[in-house]
């Protein structure tokens, strides 16, 4: 099983998620016919997909810093 890949845990990834350890979603630069193919995939350990998840949903609520170029992942 690998790793997680959140920068710095050596922990082994459980879920896999579509958002970076940035909390983005990030293209694959491939043509897409489908949301899987058109995002690159993470693996996570719980504790640290938790708290992607959380800060994603917090950004989401919060009405300042919606003025830039990322997509979010409610948008898809």
């Amino acid at each position: 099983m690998a790793k997680c890949d959140y920068p710095g845990c050596t922990e082994k990834s459980y879920i896999i998620s579509r958002l970076s350890p940035d909390g983005f979603l990030v293209a694959t630069g491939n043509k897409a016919y489908s949301f899987r193919e058109a995002y690159k995939r993470f693996g996570y350990c719980e504790k640290h997909h938790d708290e992607l998840m959380k800060s994603v949903w917090n950004r989401v609520r919060d009405s300042d810093g919606k003025d830039d170029d990322h997509v979010a992942p409610t948008a898809i």
